[in-house]
């Protein structure tokens, strides 16, 4: 490029979308949600992104589908809250990382390519257990938050 001004922000553009890229996408909505996002509260819909540290909080009578960029697919329960503490995924390699906590209620599961190729790579907490994925499918029921 012939002017480094336009460069320098490229560059700056192109980095501040790959640090908010998307983990996933809400697919299927039923009932209410919202996601905590730093100090911001988002209302869920069909389409809502889901980012790296986003907190997932599921209304009475709701439920939330999510598909993550490597395929995993996410079923939110009713009354239940899920933190998505670390994601990453690369497709052209299908290398990636993913770390969640199940504050409170249920998540169901069906595990995609970071599951496939690199199973030690995927792990999913609650306040008493630490999963990690050697399935493909299964389903975890925290129950109500403990006390911190």
């Amino acid at each position: 490029m012939k002017n480094p001004s336009i460069w320098l922000l490229w560059l700056c553009c192109a980095a501040s979308v790959q640090a908010a890229e998307s983990a996933g996408t809400v697919k299927t909505l039923k009932g209410t949600a919202h996601i905590e996002r730093g100090k911001a509260r988002i209302e869920v819909a069909v389409g809502t992104s889901l980012q790296t540290q986003d907190r997932l909080h599921s209304g009475p009578a709701s439920g939330v589908g999510i598909t993550l960029r490597d395929s995993t697919l996410l079923t939110v329960g009713a009354n239940s809250m899920i933190e998505l503490n670390k994601y990453a995924f690369d497709r052209s390699t299908n290398a990636g990382q993913m770390d969640a906590s199940i504050k409170r209620g249920t998540l169901a599961v069906v595990s995609g390519q970071i599951a496939k190729n690199n199973p030690n790579e995927v792990v999913f907490r609650t306040n008493t257990v630490t999963l990690g994925v050697r399935g493909t499918e299964f389903i975890i029921d925290v129950g109500e938050e403990a006390p911190r």
